[in-house]
């Protein structure tokens, strides 16, 4: 029998935050469709619209917990498959850290600056 193998370390918090972040995902990803594709369909979604859904504090607060997440979850990933392959240590692993959490806040910043102009909260 093949040996299981897989570039997380299970003992580590990195690999239970992958876990869980997959896990909010699939149920906001659920709630997303259904709000946006069976309630409302694409083609009746608006600026407007979206702003109201964005100006409720619970929605706005969903959105942007799905915006952190989904980093989180993507950033983390790709980081760990990267990072796993053979021959990835020293300065080229830092620069690959380095690089995706530049790009991670570059993603967040402009997710929250997006999701701000939406609503009428602040």
């Amino acid at each position: 029998m093949a040996e299981h193998y897989s570039s997380f370390d299970r003992t580590g918090t990195r690999w239970l935050l992958q876990r869980l972040t997959a896990a909010f995902l699939v149920v906001v990803l659920a709630f997303h469709f259904f709000l946006l594709h069976f309630v409302n369909h694409a083609a009746d979604v608006t600026f407007m619209g979206t702003s109201a859904r964005m100006s409720t504090w619970t929605y706005f607060s969903l959105m942007v917990l799905f915006l952190l997440t989904a980093t989180f979850h993507g950033v983390n990933g790709v980081y760990n498959a990267v990072s796993g392959q053979d021959g990835i240590e020293g300065w080229k692993k830092t620069a690959l850290a380095a690089v995706l959490t530049v790009a991670s806040l570059v993603v967040v910043v402009q997710g929250l600056r997006t999701a701000l102009v939406w609503t009428n909260l602040f």
